[in-house]
């Protein structure tokens, strides 16, 4: 007895920890959906018998179809047919509607509803959410501005851990069991000193219940109620009807493999770490989306300075023609001359379609990533995007020393971590590979209290009186099952040792096999993070470099240029000379833009690779988590021209 005293003391422990994880887990819940375009909802409970429903939680929750509009602020930035974007409008804009993102905001909720399904006892469920690389522009040099702004270093640090290998984990939710038939039995008999009528009749009925539960250590309980009624038609009975009932307790608890409450928790602690790591994950998307998407955005700012710097050209290309055209027909000039200066202007045109063909490509291209539903807002198709912000080229950068840069990424990066929240999680399951390998060994509990009640057989002609202890009603053979009047004992153990044991073997070794990539594959990660700083800090040189060299080209090309249109104006030069030095300033204009390009490009992919996309562009995780970016968008009083002209030919 005082054995069963504290078993049950033991589970009421285990059931009140159970109880407040469960509770933390659902304030947790209802505070990210709260805060979250992503929610899951508790349906309405019915009227009347809601509240009795309510403990067996066999209502379906709802997750609310996704949001496939856009934010307010996307036509609030439309101004006569343009959309004016500043950084922090593209930003604002991705965090609210772009699409990689948004779904990556359903990871935290499907890892906390594995987590749910551990804590009630299942296997982990798979519900992987990889990070999608962001768009890339539709032209580009120079510099890579793939979606991961580290020169694809492989940084993929792996998703989520789903493994069930070795004992399973126990069924931590209660279950209760009912069950009730009642009948009519008509049975001829052959042999009447049995009983004293040809045929016996029974008219019966059972009730029984039954409440079983698995704990975290193993510990299986089960409590079962039975109660029976019986009437007969034969004399043969003391008691007619008769009422029988009995109580029984069971308890099982293993004790070698699945006895750990680490075992038997691992795969509640690996959904716990895939948990968190679904959060990194959604950090981790936003980092390359925005990386991707400010890309996109400087890109889009270059291929619009290249237009102005073509049509820069595409102008002196014609004011020579008109020029030349004038001193052709006053005969200071051949006709040959005018051809060249024609030739010139149709370059120039040409040069202009195609760098207008690249600001279309690239509109779309951005629009489609700032968006959830492009294809169906004509309006959208239809408006031009005019840069607020242009590239602006720092004199100098400060940079901390190359040793300490490598260990601040170490220390932001989030792929870091999640390898080794992976890491931890392997180690886990490894433990119960390793308990797997040991016998099956079982010890058993058994207590049960029987119970005989009923009036005395009206029939029976037996010569004894019927003990008075048994003659009553229903209450009675209850009250003698708790007053254990009547009670059974049984222990046991059972004991299963596998021959050969292969499978457990197998599974052991190719997970410790695994566990050995795993640190492998953390140490390359960790390599691979001081390869990123460096060739970052190096590109970012690089681009500061191409971009000095660029500046001072164009430079020396505008004096050329200048000098050749005075030696022109002098007779001392030609027309071929001219339009040479007009296309030499204008491919070096283009170079020292692109080289702007390419600067930004290095300088979003060095914060990336130091893990500070978010700080540098002032984005919170909170505002990311929750689509809703708080700060209003605010067009300047003067927005400039869009520079959009039409090209005739």
């Amino acid at each position: 007895m005082h054995t069963a005293h504290l078993i049950i003391g033991h589970v009421s422990n285990i059931m009140s920890y159970l109880r407040n994880s469960l509770v933390s887990l659902l304030i947790a819940s209802t505070v990210l959906a709260q805060s979250s375009e992503v929610s899951i909802q508790m349906p309405k409970e019915p009227p009347v018998v809601g509240r009795f429903l309510r403990p067996f939680h066999l209502e379906k929750r709802i997750v609310p179809p996704a949001k496939l509009t856009n934010s307010p602020r996307l036509e609030q930035l439309v101004r006569a047919g343009n959309l004016y974007l500043s950084v922090q409008d593209v930003i604002a804009l991705a965090l609210e509607n772009n699409l990689d993102i948004a779904v990556q905001r359903y990871a935290p909720f499907l890892a906390r509803e594995v987590l749910r399904r551990a804590e009630g006892g299942g296997i982990l469920r798979g519900t992987d959410s990889p990070v999608v690389a962001g768009p890339t522009s539709v032209s580009t040099a120079g510099v890579s501005t793939n979606a991961n702004g580290l020169g694809g270093g492989g940084l993929n640090a792996g998703g989520s851990v789903v493994t069930q290998i070795g004992p399973s984990p126990p069924s931590l939710d209660p279950s209760i069991g009912m069950n009730f038939n009642a009948g009519h039995s008509t049975t001829p008999q052959t042999n009447l000193s049995v009983n004293s009528n040809e045929v016996l009749t029974n008219n019966y009925r059972n009730f029984g219940i039954q409440y079983g539960q698995q704990f975290i250590t193993g510990t299986y309980a089960q409590l079962t109620f039975s109660d029976s009624r019986a009437h007969y038609n034969s004399a043969n009975y003391l008691f007619n009807p008769y009422l029988s009932g009995y109580l029984d307790f069971y308890v099982s608890q293993p004790l070698l493999q699945g006895l750990s409450i680490g075992v038997n928790n691992r795969d509640i602690r690996v959904a716990k770490n895939n948990l968190k790591i679904s959060d990194m994950i959604v950090k981790e998307q936003v980092v390359v989306t925005i990386s991707a998407i400010l890309n996109l955005y400087w890109d889009l700012v270059t291929f619009s300075d290249a237009v102005r710097i073509k049509q820069q050209a595409l102008e002196i290309a014609q004011k020579l023609y008109d020029d030349n055209q004038k001193q052709v027909a006053a005969g200071a000039l051949p006709n040959i001359e005018l051809t060249r200066a024609a030739a010139a202007v149709s370059s120039s045109k040409e040069d202009l379609l195609f760098a207008q063909t690249n600001v279309s490509q690239q509109e779309i291209v951005l629009k489609n990533a700032l968006s959830r539903n492009a294809i169906q807002n004509a309006w959208l198709d239809e408006v031009h995007i005019v840069p607020l912000d242009h590239i602006v080229v720092p004199k100098a950068d400060e940079l901390k020393s190359v040793p300490e840069l490598i260990e601040e990424a170490l220390t932001n990066r989030i792929e870091i971590e999640q390898a080794k929240l992976n890491l931890q999680s392997q180690e886990i399951m490894l433990k119960g590979d390793k308990n797997g390998l040991l016998p099956s060994v079982s010890g058993f509990a058994e207590f049960t209290n029987h119970g005989l009640s009923g009036p005395v057989n009206a029939l029976y002609d037996g010569g004894s009186i019927p003990n008075p202890f048994f003659v009553g009603g229903n209450s009675n053979a209850i009250a003698q099952l708790f007053r254990r009047n009547f009670p059974d004992y049984s222990a046991g153990v059972s004991l299963t040792i596998p021959l050969r044991n292969r499978q457990a073997q197998a599974d052991y070794v190719t997970d410790e096999l695994q566990l050995r990539q795993a640190q492998l594959r953390l140490q390359g990660l960790l390599n691979q993070v001081k390869v990123d700083v460096k060739t970052a800090v190096i590109g970012l040189q690089q681009a500061r470099a191409r971009y000095q060299a660029a500046v001072d080209t164009r430079v020396l090309a505008e004096q050329s240029l200048k000098n050749e249109q005075q030696r022109f104006q002098f007779g001392a030069s030609s027309v071929a000379l001219v339009i040479q030095a007009q296309n030499d300033l204008a491919a070096d204009q283009t170079a020292e833009v692109q080289a702007m390009a390419n600067y930004s490009h290095a300088r979003i992919a060095l914060d990336q690779a130091l893990g500070l996309t978010l700080d540098v562009n002032h984005v919170s995780m909170a505002e990311a988590v929750s689509g809703k970016v708080q700060r209003e968008s605010m067009l300047p009083a003067t927005l400039p021209a869009p520079g959009r002209q039409e090209v005739r030919r």
